[in-house]
This record gives C-alpha cells, structure tokens and sequence, in this order.
C-alpha cells in the first residue's frame, strides 16, 4: 500500500453528491444544479428509503449526474438486479459488505463506493482488503447503525489513512462546516456527499441552501 505525503492548506475542487433523494419533483429541483452524483437509499430503515420510486423513471433520468444506489447489507443478487433496473451507474455499500461481496459487482459497468464509519481508534487497517475491488471510499460519522447521524466525525482522523485511493467525505457536511472541506488540502478528497443538513425534511432537499452553497463553492 502506497504512503503518501498529503498537501496541507491547500484549497480543492471535490465533485458533489447529493444523497437521500425520493421524490421526483425534488429530484428534478436537484438535477437542475448539476451535481456530480445524485443518491438514492435502498435501506428500509431509513428515513430517505427510495423504494416507492419507479424504477423506469428513474432510469430514463438524463443528467451528467451519476446515479448511485445506496444499499446496507443487501443480497447481492438484489443489488445486481437495481443495477439493472434503476440504471445506476455507482453503488455505495453502507453496511458490512466483504471484499468479496464488492468483487461479486465487478463484471458490471459501476464504480463501487465502499462505506466506513470512522470514530476514535478507527482502524485504517481493515481498508487493506478492499484496495482492489473499491473505486472510491466514503467517510462517514461512526454509529451504532449505518450512517445517518448529521454530525461530523473529527476529520483529523484522515491522518491515519495512509492509502492513495480517492475518498468521498461524508457525514453532517453543512453549508456552515463546507469551507473547511474544501481547506482540508487532502488530494484525494474526491467528493462531498451532501444529505441531511441540506434538507427541509428527510428526502426533501433545500434547494435554495444548496444552491447557495454549491454558489459560494464555484465562487473560492
């Protein structure tokens, strides 16, 4: 595993995701600000399940954004076949997925976003497994289920990680907290994942929050 000397104080340009989506008027709203990816929960627990959204519909969506499924502990056989039905172009597995169950995706034409929920005594060597089978990581807030907690873990942490592989960074990302991210100099921050913070009520985003905010981000 490749050791690297990361860039400190130095401003980024990550790509946007904005997750939690289930209703179309909304998603729409949202596809009108271009993010980079846009996020759909298929957890039942979750306050942002997207189940009741039609398959065909979101399918047929034409946007530069990728269309990503988020799935904690699913049956592989289901993930594959959303895959199929939604058109999902990236899959986040939020759960305890194996490296061996992220290989189980790779005959299919997706990136694969492998989440960890990282708190004190995180231990960066659980990622070694997953080195060849993940596109990208995701940083979320460490919890007792599976993310979902709209705080922000201590991102000093990122310290310990020691891999060259680009990472989303997840977990209560706000409009007042974004700044630092961006100030955080890491390369290999990839994305920002943008949820609960960014919302009126679960699954409904703030459009004019978010459009403010990614404003301020063009404009650093």
């Amino acid at each position: 595993m490749c050791v690297i000397s990361v860039q400190k104080n130095k401003s980024v340009n990550p790509k946007i995701k904005i997750c939690g989506l289930k209703f179309p008027e909304n998603i729409g709203a949202v596809l009108a600000l271009q993010p980079d990816y846009i996020g759909f929960i298929f957890h039942a627990a979750s306050k942002r399940f997207a189940g009741a959204l039609d398959a065909t519909w979101v399918a047929g969506l034409q946007s530069r954004a990728k269309k990503t499924g988020v799935f904690v502990n699913a049956d592989l056989d289901q993930v594959r076949a959303a895959i199929g039905q939604y058109h999902f172009e990236a899959v986040q597995l939020h759960g305890d997925e194996s490296a061996e169950y992220c290989a189980g995706l790779h005959d299919l034409d997706v990136e694969i976003i492998k989440a960890f929920g990282i708190g004190e005594g995180f231990d960066w060597a659980v990622l070694n497994d997953y080195e060849a089978v993940a596109d990208y990581y995701l940083f979320d807030t460490k919890s007792t289920g599976y993310g979902g907690t709209g705080t922000r873990f201590d991102w000093r942490l990122l310290d310990g990680y020691r891999s060259d592989k680009p990472f989303f960074l997840s977990g209560g990302l706000s409009a007042e907290n974004i700044q630092d991210a961006l100030h955080l100099g890491d390369d290999r921050l990839y994305a920002l994942d943008l949820n609960s913070k960014f919302e009126i009520e679960p699954g409904v985003k703030n459009i004019e929050l978010l459009k403010r905010t990614l404003q301020t981000m063009n404009d650093e």
